[in-house]
This record gives structure tokens, sequence and C-alpha cells, in this order.
């Protein structure tokens, strides 16, 4: 799909270049391509015509006329003004192509030049401008009568619906073998300064809704926090109650430790106390009976004595004390101990 103008390598701006002439002397030789009808008249007679012929001709007796047949895009930019008496800037883009290349032919000059297969005039420039008023003047009534902010909130879409219902209908195009294939509107923008005011409403609001979303969150992480620091809080009292709990607990077992403890030295001291006083009273029974023993035996030692001399007793005595006597190595008597005693065993 091509476009209406190119532009060349020096940057001017110029019609396409289609046809394809050999020059041999006296004659020529044309070849078309597959999205060119090319027509050949000579004498006002029709020799040759179709898309894609090759042929031979004349160049003092030939009219050559080629129509392109492919679709061709003309993009448009215009300003309109609403029914407020606001500009706006309309941007579009028309797809149109020639359905009857002969109808096209004898309605606007696609003649060429038979020496360098040139068109002689600018065909396309007049289709493009027929294009571009018919197009500009269907928008202009949808436009005029419809407000900006109607436009604005409508789109592009009833803008392009009555483009193309009245690029559909135009006689002069149907005249011409131009068929319109398709319409779109790239955009509708005011000016804009006014663009900006308009905006500025939406921003706000937009900016609004951001800074209640922030708000809310903020919100909702406070809110998040506070039931944070109330668990926290809560589990808090939970674990002092329950320490208060497990302390007197503590003391209650504590006191029962003690009261058992105090309980079972009782019951070992009175125990105790009770062996006590049965080995005491064994004890007694034994002394008393060995205290009877002994009386008894004393007794009778002192019956065995009773008719015994007293000199065997004093030399009983005598023998019981050194037999009881500790070790002397050596003993010393004197006049003065054995006098008494010489003097008694005299006497006697």
């Amino acid at each position: 799909m091509s476009t209406y103008r190119h532009s060349d390598d020096n940057g001017t701006t110029e019609e396409s270049l289609m046809a394809d002439i050999t020059r041999y002397p006296f004659t020529r030789h044309l070849r078309g391509s597959a999205t060119a009808h090319v027509q050949h008249v000579r004498n006002g007679r029709t020799v040759h015509a179709g898309t894609g012929a090759s042929f031979w001709f004349r160049p003092l007796s030939a009219v050559l006329s080629e129509i392109p047949v492919d679709d061709r895009e003309l993009p448009l930019l215009f300003h309109a003004r609403t029914a407020d008496f606001q500009d706006v800037t309309v941007q579009m883009t028309l797809t149109s192509r020639f359905t009857d290349p002969a109808l096209a032919a004898a309605r606007v000059d696609f003649s060429i030049d038979p020496e360098t297969g040139r068109w002689r005039g600018t065909p396309l420039d007049q289709v493009a401008g027929l294009l571009t008023e018919s197009a500009q003047q269907h928008a202009l009534d949808l436009l005029t009568v419809t407000d900006l902010t109607t436009t604005l909130t409508r789109g592009v879409t009833p803008v392009r619906e009555a483009v193309a219902r009245g690029l559909a209908a135009d006689a002069r195009l149907a005249e011409t073998g131009i068929a319109v294939i398709d319409v779109r509107v790239v955009a509708i923008r005011p000016e804009p300064e006014l663009e900006r005011a308009l905006q500025t409403p939406t921003r706000e609001q937009v900016q609004q809704q951001a800074d209640r979303a922030t708000y809310e969150r903020r919100a909702n992480a406070v809110e998040r926090e506070r039931s944070i620091s109330e668990n926290e809080l809560a589990n808090q009292i939970e674990l002092a109650r329950r320490e208060e709990e497990l302390v007197g607990q503590r003391g209650v077992n504590a006191r029962r430790e003690a009261e058992q403890a105090a309980a079972a030295a009782e019951v070992a001291s009175e125990a105790q106390a009770r062996r006590d006083e049965r080995a005491a009273a064994v004890r007694a029974q034994t002394q008393r009976v060995l205290g009877a023993a002994a009386a008894e035996a004393k007794e009778a030692e002192l019956a065995a004595y009773a008719g015994v001399a007293p000199e065997v007793l004093v030399a009983q005595a005598v023998q019981q004390l050194a037999a009881n006597l500790p070790r002397i190595e050596s003993l010393v008597l004197t006049p003065d101990l054995l006098a008494p005693v010489l003097a008694k065993l005299g006497a006697r």
C-alpha cells in the first residue's frame, strides 16, 4: 500500500513514477506494473487498456494514461471549531482506491509523458484535495453542532462514522471512480492550554483517590499496629496472670511441703521419743537387774568373809591391792614405814 506523494533524495515532493518506457527509434515500448491501469488512446480510440499491460506505441500519435489501482493512504490533519467555539485538531487517515480506472482517467488528467513515463500534471494531488475537502466537510458538520466536552467524551467513533457515511454517499467521488475503503480517526485534541485545563479535574480526582488510598493505607497500618500492641499487651497481662498463679501455686506447694515436712518430723520425733523411752526402760531394767545381781554377789561375798580371820582378810586385801597396783620398778622401804606394821604384828 503506497501513499499519494513521496519525497525524492533532494527533499522535494513529487508524484510517483510508475510507467517503464523503453525508447527505440521511431517507436517506444511501455511496460506497466501490477498495481497500475494503463490506457493507450490513438486518434480518439482506445487501443490498449488494462492493469499490468505492455505494448508498443508511437510517441507522436499516442495518448497514454496511467491510473494506480492499489490502496492508497491519505493522512489528514485539520482544525475544527466545536459548538462552544473551541478549536480542536483532528488527525485521521483515509484509505481509498480507484475502482473504475477508465472513469477516473476521463475525470482526472492521468496522462503521462511518452518519453519519460511521468505524469504531465499532478492527478494524485487533485484526488487528495478532493478527499481532504470532502472528509473535512463531513467532520466539520458534526463537530460544529457538538460541544467540546461531548466531543472529547464520545471519542473518535462519531467523527469516523460521520466521515465514512459522508464519503460513501459522495456523488462526486463515485463519478470519479474513487471508493473510500477505510476511515481511521487517530485523535481529536483541543489546544494544549485547554487540554491541560480539562485534564486538571481528572488529575485532581485521581490525586484525591491516591491520597485517599494513602490515608486508608496509613489508617490500616495504624489499626494493625494498634491491634498488634493490644495483642502484645493482652499477652503480657495473660503472662503476668499466669505468673501470679504460678507464684501462688509455688507458695501453696512450699507451704504444703513444709507442713508435710513438719508432720514427718513430728512423726519422726514421736517415734524417736518412743524408741528412746523404750531404750531407757530397757537400760533401767538392765541396771536394776545388774544392781540386784551385784548386790546378791556382794552379799554372798560378804557372807563368805564373815567367818574368816581378819589377818586373812588383810592379806587378801594386800594381795588384791598388789595385783591392782601399777608396775613398780623399785621400792624403797624406810624404817618409818615398817615400824608401825611390825609393831602391830608383834602385838598380835
